[in-house]
């Protein structure tokens, strides 16, 4: 029972990341905290979001 709940536990988090450089990833990075942002992801969104 444990085992099919790391299971579904892992594959529900798969399906909430979003790849790094789409639409739905820079929006997400919009509405999040500048703060918040770890210095790869500032990079990554300057990268993908800002300078296309």
């Amino acid at each position: 029972m444990k085992k099919i709940a790391l299971i579904l536990f892992i594959a529900s988090s798969l399906m909430a990341c979003t790849e790094v450089g789409s639409e739905a990833w820079c929006q997400d990075m919009k509405e999040k905290p500048k703060g918040d942002w770890t210095a790869n992801e500032a990079s990554d969104y300057a990268k993908h979001c800002i300078f296309k």
